[in-house]
Parts: C-alpha cells; structure tokens; sequence
C-alpha cells in the first residue's frame, strides 16, 4: 500500500465511518510484514533491550487494540483472520511461532494486556473460534504472567487483564487471589483529592506510574496506561465487581476535568514525558469513556469528548512523515526520529496509538456517535488551571496552549529523561527537544531551560566543558492556587555550591504571549548561562536554515539583538527577552541557535531563540519573557503586536 492510498492521511474524522477507516488504514499494511502462521510481524530492524522473539509478539499484540474495539462495536474486517490464526500460532509450545512463555519482568507481560484485552472484549471472534488444543494453548500463555515478578508499575495492569480474559472465558487459570492483590496495589498509586484554594476546584483521579517516590506523572497516568484500564475493568467487571468498577468510573469522571488542559483548540496534544512515539494514544482516556460508556461530567457533554477525539485524530491526518513508504508506522512523534526514544521501543512499539480507536467499540447509536461535535469548551473553562497532582500550571492565551512544570522527574536511568520531564514548559504546537550531545548549544538543544556551565578557575570539582539543565527539582509547589498570582516556586542545584530558586508565571492577561521565568541564583563560582525559549521550526521563507551554525548567514525572519531574540517561520513566532530586575541589566546576549536535526519531537529543522551571559558569585538574577505565537493555518500572524507587550515583574513576586 503507498501512501497515496492510505485512508489514515486527509481523513476528514467527522464520522464514524471515517474513524473506522482510520483504524483499517492502519491494520491493512502488517498484512505482508505478517509471518505464515500469523503470530509475527517484522516491521523494522531496530534494536530493544528484549528478544527478537518479543519485538515479533509485540508487533502482532498491539494493533489488537484497535481491532479488537472494531469488532466488539460490531463492525467487520477481512483480514481479522490473520490475527486469530495467530493466537494459536504463538502461544503453541510446539511450533515455530512460539511466543514462549513469561520469564520475570518480561515484555511478553506487556503485549499479554492487548492479548486479553481482544479475548475479553470479542471471545467469540478471537477465543470461541478456535480449536480446543489452541484455547488450551491461549490460556497457558496468559497464566504464564502469574505468579511472576512483575515492575511495580502500571504493568500490574497487565496481570489484571490476563486474569481478566481467564476469567472471561471460564478457564481454571484464572487466580482470583493474584488479581485482587494486584488491584489493591494499584489502588496505593492513587493520589487523593487536593482541597481548592481561591475559587479552583479541588483535582482528583490522578494516579503516579508507581510508589511514592515516583514522580513522573505523564500520559502514563492518562491514556497509555492508568486510565483506559481502569476504564476497560469497569466495563468488564461491571457486575462481577460493582464497587470497584463505580469508583474507576468516577475517577474517570473526576479527572477528563483536568485531562482536557492538555489539548489544544485544534487537537494538538501537548508532547510531555516518555514514550512520545505512542503518538495518538494521548487521546485513549477520551476514547475510552465511549467504551466503558461513561457519561462525562458536566458542564462537558458526549459532544465535548467526541470533539476531543476527533480534533485530536484530524491533528494527524496530514503527517505523512510518520509512515514508512509502505504505510507502516515508523518510530518518532511527528516524523521518523530514533533520538527521542526510549530503550523499549521496537518497529511495532508505535502501536499502542491503536487505543485512539478504543471508542469503535462504542456502537453507532451510541452517543459518542450520535451527538454534534463540540469545540474545547471555553465558556466554561478558565483559561489558567493549576493541577497540583502533576505539578503543571495550565495555559491557554494567545493562540497558544502549554504548560508550565515544576517537580516531576525521572525515577530511573531513562534516556533524554530531563528534557522529557524537567524543562520549564511544554507547548502543543512547539514541541520539545531531546539532546544528541552536551559539549555545544547545538547538541544540549536546551529549549525552556536554563543551562550553567563552570566559567571558573581553580574550583574544585570545576568542570568548564559540559552544560548542566534542571535535573531534579527540589521543594516544588504551586503558590496562589486558584487565584490571580498562581505561580510555580521550585529550587536545583547543577552544583553543590550552586542553588537556583526558580519562578514560573503564567501570562498576566487573557491576550498576552508572554509568559515570565524568574531565576534566582545563588553561587559560589563563576558560571555562563544559555537560557532557551521555545524551538520553532528552522527554514526561512527562502527555504534555507533560518541560520546556518556552520557559515552564520542569516535567512529573513530571524533576529539576535542585545536583550532578546527571535525566531519568525511557518511554524509561528518564538523569542525571549531579557527583562531588568534587582540588578540584571536584562542585556544578555541573544542569540539563535540551529539545533542539531532531529532534536526537536515535531520539527525535524529546528531553530532555537536563546540569551547568553555570566554569573558570577553570590547572589544574582535572571528574568526572562518567553514570547510564542503558533502559526494559524501554515501563516504567521499578528505577532507584531504581540512582540511589543512585554510583561514586568508583578509586584506581588516578592
């Protein structure tokens, strides 16, 4: 299949139908990737840190969650054979095929969760079929899980499904036990409900990707994981667990209230955290309240999520980079980009973007389905909300939706792991960027940062060649929750001998496009200092490098000045400037800087405005305008204006 002809691209996504094609469009190309007993698909060559073996499985298990969804909505697809041929094929101990069964810890654990959830959602499609040696087979598989070591992490959702299936088609190998330990365990990820402040109402729903000291709060809480199957166990568990499946539905309820700050009026997604190459699963928990049939909360309607789902998926139709020439989906966000991925992804890792389609297993009359669309409600919304759980300040001014962040952090060895989590903000039509190096601006690509480097002599400990960001932020906390003067407050430390307090603000008026960064430093050495706004995209309207590390030349549309720089593309207008406050001069060199390719998760050319200079020791201060404008419609407008209204520090910082 070319691309020419794939249904998944210029998809209008106002219909059902054209949702369904969507997903098919999808299914259709692993047709010839797909092994002669149907339980392998080699879609790439790239390498993970599991077996050959379970980069097959997962590549096979994946798109089942868009299959499966299909056919419990009732619709049919031609090639679902090759999927229930498949099953027996895998999970045969005798055969070539063989999946082999779960070590500890083991990836077959992750796949084994879209595995189930087919046989739970469509048995009759994919279990009732099949001969009584396969069922046999099929049920020895998922029992393999039980009993193991497990991550504890969302993969005890994993287990919980397994049993789910077992359970669901009446096999001994269902362990009543194991689940229930598994879901009370799950229950002590939970965060509870925050008490408003101000007028705010309190956040809940919320759960981390692990025990207390995990602070990582991403799409894992959301989408990729938590909430879809919460999601899913009550649909399933309904009457078997009718407690348990209430609460799970009004944690839903409680938190698409929050869930909805991370979209934009157009769909976009704001890029945020790991596993970024899952790409249009962000729109899982939306899709799944469909599923469980969850009624939303008001004042949001079957409207407003059905919105939410197909502005999201019309986000992507015209992302042609994200497909192989064959259709198959490559490896990256919004274009073929191994260096923001993580150790786990393999070919078929990119699909788990198949839980987009989780509302297909909604029938047509349902709601969902049948309700107008809505637009991302504004009436009833405040443009700013500040949600203590994942210590995020929510923005949405001036054509622009981001966020600002203090106090999440990776909690293992995870690649790129502070620019996925530490940077001061995250925009839905910027991006983010990952480094391909440390040693210049170029590789360090350090967008919503502030990076130190040693400028001193003689200093134990000194180390003048690298450049250190925010790794770690320390006693993190929103201030003025629910008020006028909300702000983020959080503290690290690049070096023993070095604090830096920082203050994020968000934009001070409804139409402003500033947003203000106060640092407060605090050394004992000499540093230079690189901060960065946001990356845009890097050609000119010549179709050359807006600039060009190698030669300096300079394209229409960029501009380094004492005190600010700015950078004016196709994809909006970025910049900073340099603001004067107790001491700083605000006369920081600007400067523009092309970041190495493929850094950025949406442009693959990127161009990064950023201010550099000297600290020295003692005490000193940095503020900072973050300016950003998105394009409209491929055009860059209005921006002028814009540009001009730089904020102040407001008084009541102090």
């Amino acid at each position: 299949m070319l691309l020419g002809t794939n249904n998944f691209l210029n998809n209008p996504y106002r219909t059902r139908d054209d949702v369904l094609r969507g997903c098919v469009a999808l299914l259709d190309p692993l047709a010839s990737h797909t092994s002669a007993g149907g339980a392998l698909l080699d879609i790439g060559s790239t390498a993970t840190h599991y077996d050959v073996k379970a980069v097959a499985l997962e590549a096979f298990a994946r798109p089942l969650w868009g299959l499966a969804s299909l056919m419990a909505g009732g619709a049919k697809y031609d090639g679902v054979e090759r999927w229930v041929r498949g099953f027996a094929s895998g999970t045969n101990p005798k055969g070539e095929e063989y999946w082999g069964e779960s070590m500890d810890k083991d990836q077959r654990m992750v796949e084994m969760s879209p595995l189930s959830f087919a046989i739970a959602m469509a048995p009759e499609v994919f279990y009732n079929s099949q001969s009584p040696e396969a069922k046999k087979n099929i049920c020895a598989f998922l029992q393999s899980c039980i009993g193991k070591r497990m991550p504890d992490t969302n993969w005890l959702w994993f287990r919980v499904f397994a049993n789910l299936a077992l359970r669901t088609v009446g096999s001994d190998f269902h362990n009543p036990e194991q689940m229930e330990k598994d879901l009370q365990r799950l229950e002590e990820f939970q965060l509870p409900p925050h008490g408003a402040e101000g007028q705010e109402s309190a956040s809940a729903g919320w759960s981390r990707d692990g025990p207390e000291d995990v602070k990582q709060l991403d799409y894992y809480s959301s989408s990729f994981a938590i909430q879809p199957a919460q999601m899913i166990y009550a649909k399933l568990a309904a009457k078997t667990d009718p407690e348990r499946a209430e609460k799970y539905r009004q944690r839903a309820r409680d938190f698409i209230n929050d869930f909805m700050y991370y979209f934009s009026d157009e769909g976009a997604a704001i890029p945020f955290g790991r596993s970024m190459v899952y790409r249009f699963a962000v729109i899982a928990t939306a899709s799944s309240m469909a599923l469980a049939d969850i009624e939303p909360p008001a004042p949001l309607t079957w409207g407003h999520i059905k919105g939410l789902v197909l502005r999201h998926l019309r986000y992507w139709n015209d992302a042609k980079d994200i497909f192989r020439s064959d259709s198959t989906l490559n490896i990256g966000y919004r274009f073929d980009n191994m260096n923001m991925t993580e150790n786990y992804n393999a070919p078929g890792s990119p699909y788990w973007c198949m839980k987009a389609f989780l509302c297909l297993a909604a029938p047509s009359s349902h709601p969902f389905w049948t309700s107008e669309e809505l637009p991302w409600p504004k009436d009833s919304f405040p443009l700013i909300k500040s949600l203590p759980d994942p210590s995020h300040i929510m923005c949405r001014q001036g054509d622009h939706t981001f966020l600002l962040s203090s106090g999440q952090a990776p909690h293992y060895a995870m690649r790129h792991g502070p620019a996925k989590y530490c940077k001061f903000s995250y925009s839905s039509a910027f991006g983010f960027c990952c480094p391909t190096g440390d040693m210049d601006l170029g590789q360090l690509a350090p967008d919503s940062m502030l990076a130190l480097r040693d400028a001193s002599d003689g200093v134990e400990n000194s180390d003048g060649e690298t450049w250190r960001v925010r790794r770690n932020p320390i006693d993190a906390r929103i201030v003025g929750r629910g008020t006028d003067k909300v702000h983020l407050r959080s503290k690290w430390r690049p070096w023993k001998d070095v604090e830096v307090e920082t203050f994020l603000i968000p934009p001070q008026d409804a139409k402003s496009s500033y947003y203000l960064r106060i640092h407060k430093i605090t050394s004992g050495r000499k540093l230079e200092s690189a901060e960065g706004g946001w990356t845009n995209y890097g050609q000119g309207e010549d179709g050359r490098a807006l600039i060009q590390s190698f030669s300096g030349l300079m394209s229409k549309g960029g501009d380094q000045e004492v005190g600010w720089s700015r950078a004016v593309t196709a994809g909006g207008a970025v910049g900073l400037v340099d603001v004067a406050y107790k001491g700083s001069s605000g006369k920081r060199r600007g400067q523009l800087v092309q970041i190495d390719p493929n850094s950025n998760v949406i442009f693959s050319r990127g161009i990064l405005p950023s201010l550099a200079g000297t600290i020295g020791q003692g005490e000193s201060w940095l503020v900072t305008a973050i300016f950003g404008k998105p394009a409209k419609g491929g055009k860059t407008e209005g921006w002028e204006e814009a540009w001009k209204a730089v904020p102040q520090v407001p008084s009541w910082i102090s």
